[in-house]
């Protein structure tokens, strides 16, 4: 990501309207906040096809009751995450947290995922933005002006992006997935010493740890942690094609012609489903202007995948990070395959993805992390941006949880 700036975020662009919004007051957790001693933000974070988890916070360690359904958890807070799990696939269940109020975030009700068929075959994790070396956060970058409010930790306590990836890996470690992919700004400049801390948390992973560069890890050495790009990873019953979406000196990103005959090819030399991940998004193939020098993919190479995934029925997604938001984008001609974005490791939420795929197709669930110093630190950068960070890195439930079916 730029500057760790995310998209859209400048003060002439759509986020320069959802601060105006909140600056009236008219927030989504507003009507939660008016009461102290109610618990607030409260999220259904992630909804798969057989769990859901409900986040909130409270001022002390206060006792908090959720309810899914007919299920009943006590959490203790501060920071209280709910994980409910053995709940039916493609189910409608009821939804409360006492003392809370429904919102954007927390529905009433919501429905879980439809189980894919068949066998569950290979299970991936991915990480992005985690951006070790980085001491502050809510910068948008040159050459906009800074809105605030700047984050930073206090005296003596460990950097942010430390607290928030071992917090991850520790937890992607107890999913023991077969395959983990870090889809780039591993570093904040790129500089050997923040690469070295990288792999350092993220090689705890072992041979199942695999990465690739992002723009802020070419500022200083336009090579660093391309390796070998583009490269594949065989699992059983998938296949990992990671590419090099990065033009180094720009926060824009690229497809070159030889990746994406690459991909043609291993798409037509493999069996199985494809699962495709990289930095930098799609550029949006139904905006009505074309500019080359996007903040995702530019528009040219953009159509090139496109066009690759529309030719191989076994292309069944692509992942990237970049933009520090979980959001999915589907065309009807491009078979509506999802071109998904996933939130950023080092601060709000503190997501991470976790895939599933089976037989007769795959889950996405984007989690948040839990353990409590870093639920502290993602809780207190969701302010950034005059508050605007939580609508614009958050994104829909759908965006965050969903099947997709072979």
């Amino acid at each position: 990501m730029g500057a760790g700036r995310p998209a859209d975020l400048s003060p002439s662009g759509p986020g320069a309207r959802a601060v105006a919004l909140l600056g009236s007051g008219r927030s989504p957790h507003s009507a939660l906040t008016s009461q102290v001693t109610a618990p607030s933000t409260p999220e259904l974070f992630s909804a798969g096809p057989d769990e859901a988890v409900v986040t909130c916070t409270t001022p002390g360690d206060e006792t908090v009751v959720t309810r899914v359904g007919e299920q009943e958890i006590s959490t203790t807070g501060p920071w209280h995450v709910a994980h409910f799990t053995g709940l039916e696939p493609d189910t409608e269940f009821s939804l409360a947290i006492e003392g809370a109020e429904h919102g954007q975030y927390f529905p009433s009700s919501f429905r879980t995922l439809v189980q894919p068929s068949g066998r569950l075959l290979a299970t991936v994790a991915t990480a992005n933005d985690v951006h070790f070396g980085e001491l502050e956060c809510g910068h948008l970058g040159h050459p906009h002006e800074d809105i605030g409010p700047i984050m930073s930790v206090g005296p003596g306590e460990p950097p942010y992006p430390e607290t928030m990836n071992r917090a991850v890996v520790s937890e992607m470690r107890a999913l023991a997935p077969d395959a983990v992919v870090v889809k780039g700004d591993l570093t904040r400049a790129g500089l050997p010493e923040e690469y070295a801390a990288f792999l350092a948390v993220y090689g705890g992973l072992g041979d199942t740890m695999h990465h690739v560069r992002g723009n802020h890890d070419a500022i200083a050495d336009p090579t660093m942690a391309l390796e070998d790009t583009p490269y594949a990873v065989e699992l059983p019953g998938v296949t990992l094609a990671v590419l090099d979406t990065v033009i180094p000196g720009t926060d824009g990103g690229q497809l070159t012609a030889d990746q994406v005959q690459w991909l043609r090819d291993l798409a037509t030399e493999t069996p199985g489903a494809v699962l495709a991940f990289g930095h930098h998004y799609l550029w949006d193939l139904a905006s009505e202007t074309r500019n080359p020098h996007t903040f995702g993919i530019n528009p040219d190479d953009s159509e090139a995948l496109a066009a690759v995934v529309t030719d191989h029925e076994n292309i069944v997604g692509y992942f990237a990070g970049h933009t520090h938001r979980n959001r999915v984008k589907r065309y009807e001609y491009v078979r509506n395959v999802p071109f998904a974005e996933i939130g950023c490791t080092k601060d709000y939420p503190g997501a991470w993805g976790e895939y599933r795929i089976y037989e007769g197709g795959y889950t996405q669930v984007v989690r948040r992390v839990t353990e409590p110093s870093a639920f502290a630190w993602a809780e207190k950068t969701r302010a950034m941006f005059a508050g605007v960070y939580t609508d614009y890195a958050l994104g829909s439930l759908e965006s965050r949880s969903f099947s997709q079916t072979f």
